[in-house]
């Protein structure tokens, strides 16, 4: 770089691009044994992935300016005494790149935003129980219905009344599979650059409800034909963006490499962390 200074360095700009070229390939591929939907759906993203990652390199690479801290580069090249012998580096110590800082969503609020999504979702559906069907029991007994092959096979009329098990199961399902995928949200929202809601509340309920749209007629042809595609998908929309919308605007926890479990998750364990020592408080607020 011409213009570059002692203060800064020039990195390669993060993308996501290669990431969803690779999505794409699985898709191509996944369609050659299920529809060709899917692959028709893969063959768009492998199209467009490859112009966008073409762009982010050709032809001038994009890079982003990262500010070099020069005190604790010196600081720690001053500490570390010159020897010739090769020296070992362990997680857990300063001064070398094992350790690495990162931002992250901590996993409480990808519970949270599953939570708050879910219940976004679930009202959808209750509405497209009543508009459709004229009953909210429609929309949790199809949701059962997933798991239950009599349930999946019953009449339109059964499915309008209420079933305690049918009840039951689909509160189950959805709760869980709101909370991994909040939590899968809360993992993946850091590794996108920008526009981490456009993904989480757009792109993502799409991609998720073409995948379905084109396997649930080979897993379950009896559920498939009773699933208003239209709502599933806005159901999905209102879950990625409620629930994207809460985590991505959730607090970042700055996390290390060498990090446990249990303090990623921030839970207060007696001797996790390291206690403070006496006047370290004061001397950080002055």
């Amino acid at each position: 770089m011409e213009h570059e200074s002692k203060d800064v360095v020039h990195l390669p700009a993060p993308t996501a691009w290669p990431m969803i070229f690779a999505f794409s390939v699985a898709l191509l591929f996944a369609g050659m044994v299920t529809t060709y939907y899917l692959s028709l759906l893969g063959l768009v993203l492998f199209l467009r992935a490859a112009v966008g990652w073409w762009f982010e390199v050709l032809p001038i690479e994009n890079h982003v300016a990262v500010a070099v801290e020069h005190p604790r580069l010196e600081a720690a090249a001053a500490e570390r005494p010159v020897t010739r012998r090769v020296e070992h580096l362990h997680p857990g110590e300063e001064g070398h790149r094992v350790r690495i800082p990162a931002e992250i969503k901590p996993y409480s609020a990808g519970i949270k935003g599953g939570l708050v999504g879910a219940a976004a979702m679930a009202a959808v559906a209750l509405v497209f129980g009543l508009i459709s069907q004229g009953s909210i029991w429609y929309p949790i007994n199809l949701l059962a219905a997933a798991a239950l092959p009599d349930m999946a096979s019953a009449s339109v009329e059964e499915l309008r009344h209420f079933s305690a098990v049918g009840l039951g199961l689909g509160v189950v399902i959805h709760l869980l599979t709101s909370i991994l995928v909040g939590v899968l949200y809360a993992v993946m929202l850091p590794m996108f650059p920008k526009g981490a809601w456009l993904w989480a509340g757009i792109v993502s309920p799409i991609l998720w409800s073409g995948l379905i749209a084109s396997t649930l007629d080979v897993v379950n042809p009896a559920l498939n034909a009773r699933i208003d595609w239209r709502w599933f998908v806005a159901s999905q929309l209102a879950f990625g963006m409620i629930g994207g919308y809460v985590i991505a605007r959730s607090q970042s926890i700055e996390t290390m490499q060498s990090w446990t479990l249990a303090m990623r998750t921030g839970l207060e364990v007696p001797g996790l962390l390291k206690e403070k020592e006496p006047g370290e408080g004061e001397d950080e607020k002055r």
